[in-house]
């Protein structure tokens, strides 16, 4: 990444910091020990004395990923779970990669706002409101956009290039919710009475989309 993209993210984790989703911390760290047992509001602490450099560090942001998929985007999340070291301190990053078309379907963080930095191509992104009304812009290199926290949002490659953004994120681990998915694939399934009457749409139709986004084996 470039200097530019270097300084944006610095000043996203200290701005972030001090506006967290998350609990505060009680003590300087607290990297998660993700192997325990032990179920609480986060991740249990590792022993102090068992932390080292490779706790804070994540490299999986570095490359472009490759999405293989029907939507064609792909996103690499760099949360608590690829850096214990987050546990507490509230805030993560994920890259997201768009072949041109591609789309990161509409999706809700119900555990933090969103702000993405543009690292290369043109984005058309958008967030709906509580009262319906869609916010919606064109975004390019080098500029930045933001979902608020818990409202459906989506970003579109709309370049004849693939498209890349740094997302950040006022919690350690925000959560993803896709609408699409959320409603037609979820386990075990939500009635097909219930999305006919929700989608207006009959339930040969509720039973095709299922069909289509079933979780893979």
């Amino acid at each position: 990444m470039g200097a530019f993209a270097a300084l944006f993210l610095i000043t996203f984790a200290l701005v972030l910091g001090a506006t967290l989703a998350d609990p505060d911390l009680l003590q300087d760290v607290c990297v998660a020990d993700l192997s325990s047992g032990v179920k609480v509001n986060g991740f249990p602490c590792k022993n102090p004395s068992s932390i080292g450099a490779n706790d804070f560090f994540f490299a999986g942001l570095a490359k472009p990923g490759f999405p293989n998929n029907t939507v064609g985007s792909l996103v690499t999340q760099a949360n608590v779970e690829k850096i214990p070291g987050l546990n507490t301190l509230g805030v993560s990053l994920s890259r997201i990669d768009y072949v041109p078309g591609g789309l990161n379907p509409p999706h809700t963080h119900p555990r933090a706002t969103e702000i993405v930095f543009v690292l290369e191509g043109e984005l058309e992104v958008g967030f709906i409101t509580t009262s319906n009304v869609l916010i919606s812009k064109w975004i390019r290199k080098g500029e930045i956009f933001v979902f608020p926290k818990g409202l459906v949002h989506f970003q579109r490659n709309v370049g004849k290039v693939p498209a890349a953004v740094i997302a950040a994120f006022n919690s350690q681990f925000p959560g993803t919710q896709s609408i699409a998915a959320t409603l037609f694939a979820a386990s075990p399934t939500v009635p097909n009475d219930v999305l006919s009457k929700a989608f207006q749409i009959d339930g040969k139709e509720v039973q095709k989309i299922k069909s289509k986004l079933a979780p893979k084996k």
